[in-house]
């Protein structure tokens, strides 16, 4: 029973991570600008970095403006970089973003006494240690942008899966594609806080794409991400636990294996009803074969 205590608020962390982001990786996957979780995380990052070089408490909320101020400047400039120019696709402009936020929080970081520790949180964080207090907060935050993404969910949808129809409709793409990211701004910043860079990523591409392998439509698509979601949470805290290793790193690695596993079943299924159909077709062409020699 102490045990399950204390693992409550780390899968109540889980839980609230599920939540937003798998309905927010519907939007990316449809994007097609599956790495900019990873950029935007590493910005976050990186501001939480210098917020820390400032002598800024890292756990305070000094530190979480200053990485939320940089959030925000990333979602500038991907609101900015999509482009009509199809050979500049705006993926080119997030691994870019990628790579000089990573950089510079390397660089950052050599100035720092605790770098290695530092680059361990940033990488997987420490969600053993999240408190009721930070899950409570965090829930009410992503709340609030659930509601938003709510009220405007058909703009929202309609600029993810058809762009030139909301420009046809004179839906100014820019600036909702600037309010788009900013509210995933917020979602990342508090996410990495208390997770880390790769269990972000993990939270909202995997769930999206294990639902993509048995669905079409948002709605199974987001109930099978938030089922998966939810059971791998379980899983990855349960072996974390029986394993004594990092949770972080056991929650991602076992996002991997699941998502494996459901590729498997999607490829049996799928190539079990394409031989079914193949052996349908090959029988009613030999019975019409057998019906012309009649």
């Amino acid at each position: 029973m102490e045990i399950l205590q204390f693992l409550l608020p780390t899968f109540a962390a889980c839980l609230i991570l599920t939540g937003i982001h798998a309905y927010l990786g519907v939007h990316v996957v449809e994007r097609g600008v599956i790495f900019v979780d990873l950029a935007l995380a590493q910005i976050a990052a990186l501001g939480a970095t210098v917020a820390i070089l400032e002598g800024i408490d890292p756990h305070g909320m000094s530190a979480y403006f200053f990485s939320l101020a940089f959030t925000f400047l990333g979602a500038l400039i991907f609101s900015v970089a999509r482009s009509k120019r199809k050979h500049i696709p705006q993926e080119a402009f997030i691994g870019i973003a990628y790579a000089v936020a990573s950089a510079a929080a390397i660089l950052a970081m050599s100035k720092s006494t605790s770098e290695t520790e530092h680059l361990k949180d940033m990488l997987v964080g420490n969600i053993m240690a999240v408190s009721w207090e930070k899950v409570g907060w965090t829930a009410l935050l992503y709340g609030v942008i659930g509601l938003f993404h709510y009220i405007f969910r058909r703009r929202f949808l309609l600029i993810s899966m058809n762009p030139q129809e909301a420009a046809a409709q004179g839906i100014s793409i820019r600036l909702w594609d600037f309010l788009f990211y900013a509210s995933f701004g917020f979602v990342v910043t508090s996410s990495v806080a208390i997770a880390g860079v790769l269990m972000v990523f993990c939270y909202l591409i995997v769930p999206s794409v294990g639902a993509m392998l048995f669905a079409d439509r948002i709605g199974p698509r987001l109930a099978i991400g938030w089922t998966m979601g939810t059971l791998v949470s379980a899983l990855g805290v349960y072996l974390s636990v029986k394993m004594d290793t990092p949770p972080g790193a056991t929650i991602v690695c076992t996002f991997g294996a699941v998502l494996v596993a459901m590729f498997l079943v999607h490829l049996m299924v799928y190539h079990g009803h394409e031989a079914e159909n193949g052996r349908e077709l090959k029988g009613a062409g030999a019975r019409a074969y057998e019906g012309e020699k009649e």
